[in-house]
Formats: C-alpha cells, structure tokens, sequence
C-alpha cells in the first residue's frame, strides 16, 4: 500500500455521492462505491487488489466501523420501538419461515446442496444499508419504526447464523464464538449503563470537549476493536462484534459529539474504502465460467424480495418489504468464509454477492417509492449533546 494507491482510493471513494446526488435514481451511497471497486479492479483496470495485506486489514476495519453505526442508529431508547418490537419481530420471523421452501427449491435447481445457507441469505437484512436510506430519504413513522426491530433482529440472527448454516461440521465452536461476542456486549452495555448513571460518561465527555481530547471517541474505536478481536479469536465475522457494540451504545444513548466524529471517522474513510475493497473482490469472470450461477444469485435476489413481501400478509406496506430484502454483511459473510473454506463451489461466492446487488437494486428503488407515501410524523431524535 503507498500514499499513492491510498489517494486513489480516497478519490474513488467520491463517486459514491456523486452517484447518490440525484434523487430520481435514489441509488445508496455504497453503490457507487462497489462499482468503483469493480472498476479499480483485477476485472478491468487492476489499479487495486484486494488480497493486498494492508488495504484488506483497513477494510476490515471499515467493515467493523460500519456496522457499529449501523448499530449505533437502532433507537432502542426510543419508547415507540418497544410497542412495535412484536409485530417487527412477528415479521422478521414469517420471513424466515417464507425463505425455507425458496432456499430448498434453489438448492436442488442448482444442485449445489447448500438449502441451510441459502436461507439465511434469504432471511437476512443488512441494517448498513437499510438505516442509512431510511436516513437519507427522511423515512418516518409508525410503519418505518416497525422495519427496524425487523431489520435488526434479522441482521444478527443471520449474522450468527451464516457459519453454522456453512460449515455445519463446526457449528459448535462457531455458536460458542458468537456466544462469547454477544455475551462481552452485553457486559459492555452494564458497564457503559453504570458510567452513565454515576455521572462518569458526563464528567469524560466535558473533560474531552474542554481539552480538545477527543477521549470519547478513542475509548469507543479501543472497545470496538478490542471486541473484534474476541471475534476474530473465536472464527466469527467482526460484523457482529461491530453491530453487537453499536446497538450496547444505542441503549445508552449516543452523544451528538461522538455521533459526528464516527460520522466522519466512518463515512470520509474507513467506509468508502471498505465497499471499495469489497468490489474489488468480486471475480465476475467466475460467473463467466460457470453461467448457470448468474442464475443462481439472481434467483437468490430475487427469491430474497418474494420472501420479504410475505409480510405484507400481516399489513407491511410493499416498499417497506422491499427495502427489508437489501443484503451485504450477511452474503459477504458468506461467501469470505466459503473461500476461505473451499465449501462453496468455484463461482459460488461471486454469485452470493450477485444475489445481494439485486437486492441492493431492489432496494433503491423501494427506498424511493417509500419516500414518495411517506408518513408525515416526525422522527424522534434521542441522541444527546
């Protein structure tokens, strides 16, 4: 890695918002930045490689920093969440149960044997995409508060899932591994709740605003990393570590300062060069050499939206069901692990990811139709200064 790649990468990383300007087209953010990776890549101009050992440590970082935002903006303190928490979770629950026969039928057409893993991608929602459009297109309401419990749950259930459904011969230590991740989140919440109610966070936080310390923000990256690491030990995807700890700070309450310093901590680096590596990582020619798994992750993104419109049984509004489909962690998950592996099939892992672009797709598009009936009642804001 040289200044002069890292330039290139900073530059590349603008064509996200360049892309994301226009409103007619409503595409996300990270779009524009998986396709710059694409381009950047072995596939066309092969200015940046993936397998580069620093360029894939700082996208792992950026993945962890994502997700911990992503966390971080669930309102768990907001009142109305738990009056929707039943109903999302009823939802995120029908989707689960919807994606079984779908993922079956896929494993059979494609004779690839992989039904247990191919519902998880189903079943899952990416709350790193889903939160930041909901954020973005000013979504709000009764019908929106209900998608988040629906989005989260099924984010870190499938989080968890993924290598038990992939390597099922390990599924033991996996689950104590995502145990040992959840459970250090948990007790991160119980400390950082102590700290808040003795007045510490509070007495840190104006320590570090008067002193220019920016103490709060270290202390948060120096626990989220430390907790990558008990999931990097234990074989699990630091996305749960990231996610677990962002959602430990939410219950909290996060302070509008260190909201702006991971905003820009996240969003101006570590982000952008995160979905870039992760374009760069597509081997789109694999799917070159084996053509029926185009089919494949097109079924998948596909069978992903038909599964999440199942809710619209129980009331959800079709474009919310819609924007619930949207999959990255979860497919990326996956398909590292089965290369890691060798579980997955030769082109197997690209097709995964396929199958998350078509949601992403699907997603873009739901998003701007959901912001066209919008609900007109204001969000709450529980963050604090």
């Amino acid at each position: 890695m040289t200044f002069t790649l890292l330039s290139v990468i900073c530059l590349a990383g603008i064509a996200g918002p360049l892309l994301a300007i226009s409103h007619r087209w409503g595409l996300p953010v990270v779009v524009g930045e998986l396709l710059v990776g694409v381009v950047l890549g072995p596939m066309l101009l092969g200015a940046v490689h993936a397998t580069e050992p620093t360029f894939a440590f700082l996208a792992q970082i950026g993945f962890a920093l994502v997700m911990f935002v992503a966390g971080s903006h669930v309102p768990v303190g907001d009142s109305r969440l738990r009056t929707a928490l039943p109903k999302g979770l009823l939802r995120a629950a029908v989707v689960g149960v919807a994606a079984a026969p779908v993922a079956v039928a896929l494993a059979q057409v494609f004779g690839t044997g992989h039904a247990v893993l191919y519902a998880v991608l189903l079943a899952s929602s990416s709350a790193a995409l889903i939160l930041p459009i909901i954020d973005a297109l000013h979504l709000t309401g009764d019908p929106v508060l209900e998608l988040l419990p629906q989005v989260a749950v099924a984010d870190a259930v499938c989080i968890v899932a993924v290598p038990l459904a992939i390597d099922p011969a390990r599924a033991g230590r996996a689950a104590l591994g995502a145990l040992a991740v959840v459970g250090c989140s948990v007790v991160l919440f119980v400390v950082l709740r102590a700290t808040e109610r003795r007045g510490w966070r509070r007495d840190v936080h104006r320590l570090s605003e008067r002193r220019k310390f920016a103490l709060e923000l270290r202390i948060n990256l120096a626990i989220l990393f430390g907790l990558a690491a008990v999931a990097q030990t234990t074989r699990v995807s630091i996305m749960l570590a990231g996610f677990t700890f962002g959602l430990a700070v939410a219950a909290i309450g996060e302070p509008r300062r260190l909201a702006r310093q991971l905003f820009a901590v996240t969003e101006g680096f570590f982000g952008p060069l995160f979905f870039i590596w992760l374009g760069a990582s597509l081997d789109l020619r694999a799917l070159g050499r084996h053509p029926s798994l185009i089919g494949l992750g097109v079924a998948l993104g596909v069978g992903a939206l038909a599964t999440h419109l199942v809710p619209r049984l129980m009331g959800q509004r079709p474009a919310l069901g819609a924007l619930a489909c949207a999959q990255l962690g979860v497919p990326v998950a996956a398909a590292a692990l089965g290369v890691q592996s060798h579980l997955l099939a030769a082109g197997e892992p690209t097709a995964l990811v396929l199958g998350a672009l078509v949601t992403i797709a699907v997603a873009a598009v739901a998003g701007t139709l959901a912001a066209r009936n919008r609900d007109p009642a204001p969000a709450t804001d529980s963050s604090r200064s």
